[in-house]
């Protein structure tokens, strides 16, 4: 973690200042009356400015460099080769190094992990999600399941197909589109809206960003997510995407125009002829 001696936003200009007050011939005493700090201050400054000069001399970290009990190098890379070997979570590191008779606490696996940047954290601008009970679908409308479709157009460029699936009636719809955000999820919906012969009571979605806080601010509808690496929460969804790319997209070119070109007839059959098990 980073501890500044001081949060002072205008500190590193006021030692650049100073030094350079000092190289143009000023005494340390001078430049410290000037400043309001001690000439042996001004003298460490100096010395850590390069000859050269530097418009800001930033603050550093507070930060003790060792320990007296911290871990040994061994232990540490023996963390880090533990986390690197599976990619598992700090609790799973743990037990596996207490197997092979490393003592080490679980806390202090955890420090390490963030310390070498091998955990993910949060986003700060990733809003809480907060949960909604799952309704019964007893008619159309009443839970609604939303996912994309992710196609690699080229080795290095995908594009995306929007699915949308009402779970009580099956009644599914879907568009392409060059990227994914919560601007263009909402027109989705707009598109979907105005074509379904019902309306939208609960919409379903997982976390992916284009289904984020603003998607649900902006829809205007009550949003849930479903749980984390849970996908059969959308089972309905995930099957009705299996069957778009076995039965459509994978007879197409891979782009936006052809694919758009050819849902609407899909989409009319598969609402209104195609025989459902169900």
């Amino acid at each position: 973690m980073y501890m500044a001696y001081t949060t002072n936003p205008h500190l590193p200009t006021i030692r650049a200042r100073a030094v350079r007050l000092y190289r143009e011939g000023q005494s340390l005493r001078q430049v410290a009356r000037y400043t309001g700090y001690h000439y042996a201050t001004i003298s460490k400054w100096v010395a850590k400015s390069p000859l050269s000069g530097v418009n800001e001399i930033p603050t550093q970290s507070s930060r003790p460099r060792h320990h007296p009990r911290e871990l040994a190098s061994e232990t540490v890379r023996a963390i880090v080769a533990q986390r690197l070997q599976h990619g598992r979570c700090a609790e799973v590191v743990h037990e596996e190094l207490r197997a092979r008779d490393i003592v080490v606490s679980l806390s202090s696996v955890k420090r390490t992990l963030e310390r070498q940047r091998l955990v993910r954290k949060r986003s700060p601008w990733k809003r809480y999600h907060a949960p909604l009970e799952r309704p019964q679908a007893q008619k159309p409308g009443d839970l609604v399941q939303m996912d994309t479709i992710h196609l690699m157009a080229t080795p290095a460029s995908r594009i995306y197909v929007y699915t949308l699936l009402d779970v009580y009636s099956r009644w599914a719809y879907a568009w392409a589109v060059e990227r994914i955000n919560a601007v263009q999820s909402v027109q989705f919906l707009k598109r979907a809206r105005g074509r379904a012969p019902f309306s939208f009571r609960m919409l379903q979605s997982d976390h992916g960003p284009e289904f984020s806080m603003h998607f649900t601010e902006r829809a205007k509808i009550a949003h849930r997510h479903s749980r984390v690496r849970r996908p059969n929460d959308n089972a309905h969804l995930e099957r009705f995407n299996g069957t778009l790319q076995q039965e459509l997209l994978r007879s197409l070119p891979t782009d936006v125009r052809s694919i758009n070109q050819a849902l609407p007839a899909w989409i009319a059959y598969y609402n209104g002829e195609r025989l459902h098990l169900g």
